[in-house]
């Protein structure tokens, strides 16, 4: 397997089924708190932003030639989109001091709303999906996980009775 394919398919996981995009989304948790536990908040934006750049260059050479712009194994997307929705759970954790694990709840809710809105496909997202080649591909999901940042903030207002 060449490089572009390994980093395209999130090492792999984006052969596993069924839905291929829930197991990037999945693989993208685990990998994330390796990242955050490493190199803090702004070092998983950091590298986020990195990973944006890889997927845009490995979609670009998985998919040359070929008549389907996003494949399903292609899951590096779902990866950059769910490290955007967990960004308020980090930040939180790492503001408070708090072991980043102790806000489950947070990680929970990034999930499953990143995998909502990637699915689907609300308004920019469906745009963004829209494009085509590799910046759809990697944009949507983007948007997905910015949508799913709000809302994760939204939730943990109300859970902390700020909302109330």
């Amino acid at each position: 397997m060449t490089l572009s394919a390994l980093v395209a398919t999130f090492f792999y996981s984006g052969h596993l089924r069924p839905a291929p995009g829930t197991w990037g989304s999945l693989a993208a948790l685990p990998a994330a708190w390796l990242v955050a536990e490493w190199a803090g908040f702004f070092g998983l934006l950091f590298i986020g932003a990195i990973l944006f750049f890889l997927g845009l260059w490995a979609t670009r050479k998985e998919t040359a030639g070929k008549a389907d712009h996003d494949p399903s194994e292609i899951v590096i997307d779902e990866v950059v989109g769910q490290w955007i929705a967990l960004a308020p759970v980090i930040y939180g954790a790492n503001m408070m001091q708090a072991d980043l694990l102790a806000l489950w709840p947070g990680w929970i809710a990034a999930f499953l709303l990143f995998r909502l809105f990637d699915i689907w496909k609300p308004g920019p997202v469906g745009w963004a999906d829209s494009l085509g080649g590799p910046l759809g591909v990697m944009l949507d999901d983007v948007i997905a996980g910015f949508f799913a940042a709000v809302g994760v903030i939204g939730l943990a207002l109300l859970a902390h009775g700020v909302l109330m």
